[in-house]
Order: structure tokens, then sequence, then C-alpha cells
């Protein structure tokens, strides 16, 4: 296989982009270093902070500033997109998603699954994060009342489901719960529904132009993280309840960063979510908030999006590569 860069098709796009708006580059060891579009533009002398490097195990070129601005507003100040990082991003399949009844075969899930519960264990064991119990709120004091309403949509934006998020005043608080009713085009039948990601149209326009798509646990995260600026999904019911037909509308994507809750359920949610999308995307993340359980709790405590930390052992496991075919066979013969 060739590795040389020149030859690479993310590298040549990258490299002549900046040559054209910043002016050639300088080879350093590691690095080829380019004055940087977004903190660097303005005309005066600067010693170059914009670094690019090919890796050719993922296939990639990596752009990253070390003056810490964001990759994907570098690339926009060329005219460029997160995607265009990569030589060949996973082909979307066209016939998604796939039908209820088709599942991989059990060893492989059983493998994943064996792996995941593992990954996500040592990361709970690393941020002691306390066995969870349910409050006693003793007995209700009042009716139970809707709070808000979020909508679901299918692909070409037709009403597919509904889920009503509720409040019940109890004697030690407010206890919340969720209902769910599926649109039948005549009317609203309290059911489940289709298992399809929040703000599907938003997300697979994410996925067509390259943008970074969050997966979160709730439709309230999803919210608050549209409102700055960003695309956002999640399943309905919460954690625990995302599927591989939900990772299938996500496939192809260039980046996804999926924020987990801070809790033993959120840790196990964010590497079932990441297990599905692993070698389906450019690149997985798996961050959680730097105050507070989630992402609400993370924006309210004055924290940007760009603020989130990384979660133990699930980050640096699922941003790694996925190993192809080859890669697996060789890692088996080396046993």
């Amino acid at each position: 296989m060739n590795h040389d860069p020149a030859q690479q098709r993310s590298w040549q796009l990258i490299t002549a982009a900046l040559t054209a708006t910043m002016g050639p580059g300088q080879d350093r060891a590691r690095w080829t270093m380019f004055l940087c579009p977004v903190h660097e533009a303005d005309g005066q002398n600067h010693t170059p902070s914009l670094g690019v490097r090919y890796d050719p195990a993922q296939g990639k070129t990596i752009v990253r500033c070390f003056a810490h601005c964001d990759d994907e507003d570098v690339l926009g100040k060329v005219g460029l997109r997160v995607r265009d990082m990569w030589d060949r991003l996973p082909e979307r399949n066209p016939n998604q998603p796939h039908h209820r009844g088709q599942r991989r075969p059990p060893s492989q899930a059983q493998r994943s699954q064996q792996q995941r519960v593992s990954l996500a264990d040592r990361a709970i064991d690393y941020a002691r994060l306390p066995i969870p119990s349910k409050p006693d709120l003793g007995e209700a004091i009042g009716p139970t009342e809707n709070v808000c309403a979020y909508l679901y949509r299918r692909a070409d934006g037709r009403e597919e489901g509904v889920v009503v998020r509720k409040k019940t005043p109890h004697e030690g608080g407010e206890k919340k719960s969720f209902t769910q009713s599926r649109w039948n085009g005549t009317e609203w039948e309290p059911t489940g529904f289709a298992p399809i990601p929040y703000r599907l149209p938003e997300v697979l326009d994410g996925v067509q132009t390259g943008r970074e798509i969050y997966v979160v646990e709730g439709e309230k995260d999803v919210l608050r993280a549209m409102q700055a600026g960003q695309i956002a999904t999640c399943n309905t019911m919460g954690a625990g309840n995302w599927t591989p037909e939900h990772a299938q509308w996500l496939h192809g994507a260039a980046r996804v960063i999926v924020v987990a809750d801070r809790d033993r359920p959120g840790y196990h949610h964010a590497a079932k979510v990441a297990e599905t999308l692993h070698g389906h995307v450019g690149e997985v993340r798996v961050l959680q908030a730097a105050a507070g359980k989630d992402l609400s709790d993370h924006l309210d405590a004055g924290h940007s999006i760009e603020d989130l930390e990384m979660v133990p052992y699930l980050d640096r496991h699922y941003r790694q590569p996925h190993p192809g075919p080859q890669q697996q066979r060789q890692t088996t013969r080396s046993r």
C-alpha cells in the first residue's frame, strides 16, 4: 500500500487549500506547519502554529492548531469540511436502516458485548461512580402534568412519533416520566414507534455535509446542543435503548461525539453507542460534562461545548482506527 502523503487524496486537498490561502508550509520533523487561517490570517508576522500530518493507519490527514483552534473552523476557513480529513469515509448503506429481524452473528455480538461491558466497567471504576439508588419521593400529592413534547420525524420530514415528558408532584419532590405515541396517518396511537434518531433530518444533513454530530442521552440535551450551534441526536427513552437501527442513520459521518451522562448507566450507554458506530464513521469520541451530570448541567455551569472532557478508557479505545479484515488477520497470526 502506498503511504506517501503526497499521493493521498486528503493530504493533497488540505495542503493545497492551506497553501493557496495562507502560503506554503514549513516541513518539520513530524508536522508540516502552516499559518492558521483562524487566528493568524491578519497579515502580521507569526510563527506558524497549524500542524498537518498524514496518518496512513487511518487513511487520514490530521489537522491540529497548537493554539487550540477547532479543526472544523480551520478547515471551514479554507473552504473544506471535517470529512475532507479522510481519504475515504465508510460508505453509507442506501437501504438503511436494516430490518428489525436482522442481527449480527451471535459469536460476534457476544464478543462485542463482553468488550463493551469490560471497557465501561473499567471506566466506571476509574471514575469511582457510585451505585445508583432511587430516592423515596413518598406519595403523589398532585396530578401528572405534561412538561414538553419531542416530535420525531422520518428522513423525509414526516411525523413518526412523539415523546411526552411529564412530571408528578410527590411529597419528596417531582417524579419525571415519559410516554410515547405513534402517528398512524390519521391519529396518535399510545404506543412506541420506529427506532429512528431524534432530529433525523438534521442528522442526515450533518452526515452529508461532514458536520460533527453529537449523540447525547436525552431530548433535552439534544435541544441544548443545537442551541449551541451543533447537530445532535438521541434515542427514545434514555440510557440502554440505543440500537444498531439507530446507528445505521449515522454511518458515513465524519466525526461523532458521544456525550456520556456521568453515571453508571450513562457510561454503559455511551459504550453501546460508540460500539455500534466504531468502524462506520470517520472518528468516534466519547466525552462527558466537565461539571454536573449531563450536557445541560455542563452548559448551565458556564462551560462551552469545547470544554467537554474525555471519558476514561472509552474515549481512547473508540477513537482508535477500527481494524480492517487484513489487520485483524495479522493480529490473529501474531498471537
